[in-house]
Protein backbone atom coordinates (compact mmCIF):
# COMPACT_ATOMS: atom_id res chain seq x y z
CA UNK A 1 0.00 0.00 0.00
CA UNK A 2 2.81 2.41 0.90
CA UNK A 3 4.61 1.65 -2.38
CA UNK A 4 1.45 2.42 -4.35
CA UNK A 5 1.04 5.73 -2.53
CA UNK A 6 4.65 6.75 -3.17
CA UNK A 7 4.31 5.77 -6.84
CA UNK A 8 1.15 7.87 -7.08
CA UNK A 9 2.99 10.85 -5.57
CA UNK A 10 5.89 10.31 -7.96
CA UNK A 11 3.52 10.95 -10.84
CA UNK A 12 3.48 14.65 -9.92
CA UNK A 13 7.15 15.45 -10.69
CA UNK A 14 7.22 12.94 -13.56
CA UNK A 15 4.11 14.56 -15.02
CA UNK A 16 5.54 18.06 -14.76
CA UNK A 17 9.04 17.37 -16.10
CA UNK A 18 8.08 14.87 -18.79
CA UNK A 19 5.11 17.02 -19.78
CA UNK A 20 7.35 20.03 -20.33
CA UNK A 21 9.85 17.96 -22.34
CA UNK A 22 7.12 16.43 -24.50
CA UNK A 23 5.50 19.84 -24.96
CA UNK A 24 8.70 21.42 -26.25
CA UNK A 25 9.32 18.35 -28.38
CA UNK A 26 5.78 18.71 -29.83
CA UNK A 27 6.68 22.13 -31.23
CA UNK A 28 9.73 20.63 -32.90
CA UNK A 29 7.56 17.84 -34.31
CA UNK A 30 5.15 20.44 -35.75
CA UNK A 31 8.06 22.05 -37.61
CA UNK A 32 9.23 18.66 -38.90
CA UNK A 33 5.72 17.83 -40.10
CA UNK A 34 5.66 20.98 -42.22
CA UNK A 35 9.16 20.24 -43.52
CA UNK A 36 8.15 16.68 -44.38
CA UNK A 37 5.02 17.86 -46.19
CA UNK A 38 7.07 20.26 -48.30
CA UNK A 39 9.71 17.56 -48.89
CA UNK A 40 6.99 15.13 -49.99
CA UNK A 41 5.49 17.65 -52.40
CA UNK A 42 8.92 18.33 -53.94
CA UNK A 43 10.43 14.82 -53.99
CA UNK A 44 7.25 12.75 -54.29
CA UNK A 45 7.82 10.66 -51.16
CA UNK A 46 8.22 11.48 -47.45
CA UNK A 47 11.59 11.52 -45.71
CA UNK A 48 11.80 8.29 -43.71
CA UNK A 49 14.15 9.64 -41.03
CA UNK A 50 11.87 12.58 -40.21
CA UNK A 51 8.87 10.24 -40.06
CA UNK A 52 10.70 7.85 -37.72
CA UNK A 53 11.77 10.73 -35.45
CA UNK A 54 8.16 11.90 -35.23
CA UNK A 55 7.09 8.34 -34.45
CA UNK A 56 9.51 8.24 -31.48
CA UNK A 57 7.73 11.28 -30.04
CA UNK A 58 4.36 9.57 -30.54
CA UNK A 59 5.57 6.46 -28.67
CA UNK A 60 6.97 8.56 -25.79
CA UNK A 61 3.72 10.53 -25.58
CA UNK A 62 1.74 7.29 -25.45
CA UNK A 63 3.93 5.92 -22.63
CA UNK A 64 3.54 9.24 -20.76
CA UNK A 65 -0.24 9.14 -20.99
CA UNK A 66 -0.36 5.47 -19.95
CA UNK A 67 1.76 6.29 -16.89
CA UNK A 68 -0.21 9.38 -15.92
CA UNK A 69 -3.62 7.66 -16.08
CA UNK A 70 -2.36 4.67 -14.03
CA UNK A 71 -2.49 2.13 -16.88
CA UNK A 72 1.21 1.44 -16.43
CA UNK A 73 3.76 1.91 -13.64
CA UNK A 74 6.64 2.21 -16.11
CA UNK A 75 8.03 5.72 -15.78
CA UNK A 76 8.73 7.71 -18.89
CA UNK A 77 12.00 9.25 -19.93
CA UNK A 78 13.87 11.07 -18.26
CA UNK A 79 12.83 9.09 -15.16
CA UNK A 80 12.81 5.69 -16.86
CA UNK A 81 14.25 3.97 -19.88
CA UNK A 82 13.99 5.65 -23.26
CA UNK A 83 12.15 3.33 -25.63
CA UNK A 84 11.83 4.36 -29.22
CA UNK A 85 9.46 1.56 -30.20
CA UNK A 86 6.19 0.37 -28.73
CA UNK A 87 6.76 -2.91 -26.91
Amino acid sequence: MKKEKSEALMRIPVGIVSGIVLGVWAHLIAVFVVINIIYTLVKGKPDKEIAEFCNIWKVQLSKYVEYMIFVSNTRTWPFGKFKDKKS
